[in-house]
């Protein structure tokens, strides 16, 4: 994937028209990783304003006992950097990140693109859009950790990433749920007798996604 396809396949980048693309592309690269390999550390500084066009990054933190705590995925055609401040152009990294597959990246010299597209009120919307995307997901995250109970949180999961949820082996799960493994083969066995989820070969089928919703949201949608 050359670098302007690898722009023109990211929704944030989607109005802008052949010209725009290749004037972007002066000032931009993609970059290639491998499954594991880092991203960036908590506390780093970059310039560049981070997409990912392919692939799986996980984020996360670590606990003062050095215990790693999973925050969220990043999933394929999203803005990565989360942006606290646009007067600057230093961006901060509030967590780790690590990929969780073989993956492309796209940056942006971020100084650049205000002083060339957002000063001109361009691409404005779709970083507004974007960082509200993330506000959205850290509210998700404050849900999972504070309110929501373990039938909660895995009933959150099944309905937000199933496919996500399949792909993962049970004990990796309930790591990303910060539940026990024991605690979750025992929702799963009440949703099955509830008849909202169906589980067969390990892979989970949502027999009612309006029971599900209503688990963790309290109304039925």
């Amino acid at each position: 994937m050359t670098l302007n396809q690898s722009i023109k396949s990211l929704d944030f980048f989607a109005n802008l028209d052949d010209k725009q693309i290749d004037f972007l592309s002066n000032f931009s690269f993609i970059s290639k990783y491998e499954r594991d390999s880092i991203l960036f550390y908590e506390t780093d500084l970059k310039t560049n304003l981070l997409f990912l066009v392919r692939g799986l990054i996980k984020v996360y933190k670590y606990d003062k006992f050095d215990n790693e705590i999973f925050l969220y995925h990043i999933h394929s055609n999203s803005l990565i950097s989360e942006l606290s401040n646009l007067n600057t152009n230093e961006i901060y990294c509030f967590s780790n990140a690590s990929f969780m597959e073989d993956s492309i990246v796209l940056s942006v010299d971020f100084l650049k693109l205000q002083e060339h597209f957002l000063d001109n009120n361009l691409l404005v919307k779709e970083l507004m859009n974007s960082l509200l995307n993330k506000t959205h997901q850290l509210q998700c995250l404050v849900n999972r950790e504070l309110v929501f109970d373990a039938t909660a949180k895995v009933a959150y999961m099944l309905v937000s990433d199933l496919e996500m949820f399949n792909s993962l082996k049970r004990q990796d799960v309930s790591f990303m749920l910060h539940i026990q493994p024991e605690t979750l083969s025992r929702v799963l066995k009440k949703l099955s007798r509830d008849n909202i989820i169906e589980v067969e070969n390990q892979q989970v089928m949502i027999k009612d996604k309006t029971a599900l919703n209503y688990i963790f949201k309290g109304v039925g949608i």
